[in-house]
């Protein structure tokens, strides 16, 4: 298949017919990468079944794994969703646009394509100016998970996805770097109480701040019971890994320290560390920072970047921190575990 057209867009300074292209295709059900805040996405026409299962092709992802809607804001929230808790309209005026996906029930309307057979659907307003004025071009609403193969590091640069979907997909939108460098924080408000079903930018303690109490999904943490059907995207499989296996080390900073000073001395060997300990590991072939221990928002922005670098590198085994849990770390915690397969020593 020939390569797919690319278009550079400046997101401090744009303008919409820069777009037009982008939102025609996707009204004529065709495939476009896009960026938004947290990674960029694929998208097709939410309301189109077929585009919709080309994304499923072009990635090669599980046919039980749901996309996420983008709207441009909330006037098409009714189009998509019936039974619309108030809860929902504060959480969306709280942090929206921004990197926060909400899963509401259904209206018939949403193909099962969208959905995996699920009777909720989950939505998002993305903040990044590019995909904001794609989406108002595009007048459909749009169906986008991450511009990666299913299982990869999903991508923060346009570089990450030609990597992936070069010749896969009908166009490519260059917005430059994702801010978060995570993907949106899921809650679910279809139950009878809200539950956090992958954690992101917005943290549980911001979710509590407009919803009281919020339960947290076993899959946040560890893994879906078996025969459990994922609700949101991130939730069943090995996600966002790099070629080589990674394994995690738990434990205090002078117990992980040690622990990934001998891991260094092996053959070949990969090392994901805090900045703090980059000169500790001479011997590793390839030593990657995630940030500073304490800083968790550089940490999130860092990691999937940091995650493919060891692909370039040909390193047969890699070595990483489990972080903590606290605010954005869950995130980060979160995705490391997918990566990893769950592999976790405890030191």
């Amino acid at each position: 298949m020939n390569k797919t057209k690319i278009i550079h867009v400046n997101p401090l300074c744009f303008s919409q017919q820069e777009l037009a292209e982008g939102g025609r295709l996707l009204r004529e059900g065709k495939l476009v990468v896009f960026p938004t805040e947290t990674v960029y996405g694929l998208g097709a026409n939410a309301l189109d079944g077929e585009a919709c299962k080309a994304i499923y092709t072009a990635k090669g992802r599980p046919a039980d794994n749901p996309l996420i809607v983008h709207l441009p804001d909330l006037s098409g929230l009714e189009q998509l969703c019936r039974l619309i808790p108030q809860k929902a309209y504060e959480l969306f005026e709280a942090y929206s646009p921004g990197p926060l996906t909400v899963i509401l029930p259904k209206r018939e309307c949403v193909p099962e394509a969208v959905t995996c057979g699920l009777d909720t659907v989950a939505i998002r307003i993305p903040s990044h100016p590019v995909a904001a004025a794609l989406l108002r071009e595009a007048r459909v609403p749009v169906a986008a998970p991450s511009a990666n193969r299913s299982g990869r590091p999903s991508p923060t640069r346009l570089s990450h996805v030609v990597e992936d979907l070069d010749g896969l997909v009908d166009l490519m939108i260059d917005g430059g770097e994702c801010g978060v460098g995570l993907e949106s924080t899921v809650v679910s408000l279809a139950g009878e109480r809200p539950v956090l079903l992958r954690p992101g930018g917005i943290s549980l303690k911001m979710l509590e701040q407009v919803l009281g109490e919020v339960e947290v999904d076993r899959a946040v943490t560890g893994q879906l019971a078996e025969g459990q059907r994922p609700q949101a995207p991130g939730m069943k499989y090995r996600h966002y890994a790099p070629k080589a296996q990674l394994t995690l080390g738990h434990g205090d900073p002078a117990a992980l320290r040690q622990w990934l000073i001998a891991c260094s001395e092996q053959e070949n060997v990969g090392i994901l560390c805090y900045e703090e300990d980059v000169a500790a590991f001479p011997h590793a072939a390839h030593v990657v920072s995630l940030g500073r221990r304490d800083d968790l928002e550089a940490q999130a922005h860092a990691l999937f970047d940091a995650l493919r670098s060891f692909d370039e590198t040909g390193v047969s085994a890699i070595f990483g921190p489990l972080p903590e849990m606290e605010g954005i770390g869950l995130a980060v915690r979160n995705r490391l575990l997918k990566a990893a397969g769950h592999r976790v020593v405890e030191l």
